[in-house]
């Protein structure tokens, strides 16, 4: 019978080798609405990252007490808690971004990330180990986000972090801040990192 990953394992498996967006393909909807500025990306980031880490460490905690035909429920409750937390804090304390990012911070309750670390790590090992699972799963998924909306908000405003770093005289490529840029970067980018993770693999059987 295999060994469930180490606490490490999970940590550094969830940034790169089991990245949730370009590997697991998870969590495409967040990515694709809400990465056209990095302010907007990177709180979406933060949200996520705070449900994930609250939700896999609660899940841990109770985790010889679930029941099989309950997990589910107990999960998307549990999820929803914190979930409800992020939400009234940027309510409370960015309005604007909150605003901005509408519907999709309660839609975090059924992103698909969490409810697949809960299943896959937090109800099956201990505390630290979710815990660092969670970490690595949510750095996997800001870099992924903020990859995304760097390309996007550079190339469709001339702006990164809505500060000016390309020459007046850029001309905005306004697709890139729309919907089919938020599909276009992702293609690129996903091809992209499917391209060097070939050729990595070559080089080793090569060697």
């Amino acid at each position: 019978m295999a060994q469930d990953p180490t606490s490490f394992e999970r940590f550094i498996q969830g940034i790169i080798p089991e990245n949730p967006v370009y590997r697991q393909l998870l969590g495409l909807c967040p990515t694709l609405a809400v990465t056209n500025n990095m302010k907007a990306a990177m709180t979406m980031a933060g949200a996520v990252a705070f449900v994930l880490f609250g939700a896999n460490i609660v899940i841990s905690l109770i985790r010889n007490l679930l029941k099989p035909h309950l997990r589910i429920v107990i999960f998307t409750l549990t999820i929803a808690t914190f979930v409800t937390i992020v939400d009234r804090f940027l309510a409370a304390y960015m309005y604007s971004m909150s605003k901005a990012l509408g519907p999709y911070i309660p839609l975090i309750i059924v992103n698909c990330i969490i409810i697949a670390r809960c299943e896959v790590c937090a109800s099956k090992q201990s505390v630290i180990t979710a815990g660092a699972d969670a970490i690595g799963q949510s750095i996997g998924f800001g870099l992924a986000l903020a990859s995304i909306a760097g390309v996007r908000e550079i190339l469709g405003t001339g702006m990164f972090f809505g500060l000016r770093v390309m020459p007046l005289t850029w001309p905005d490529w306004v697709i890139m801040v729309l919907p089919p840029g938020a599909f276009f970067t992702l293609g690129l980018l996903l091809g992209t990192f499917n391209l060097i993770e070939s050729k990595m693999a070559k080089n080793k059987n090569k060697g």
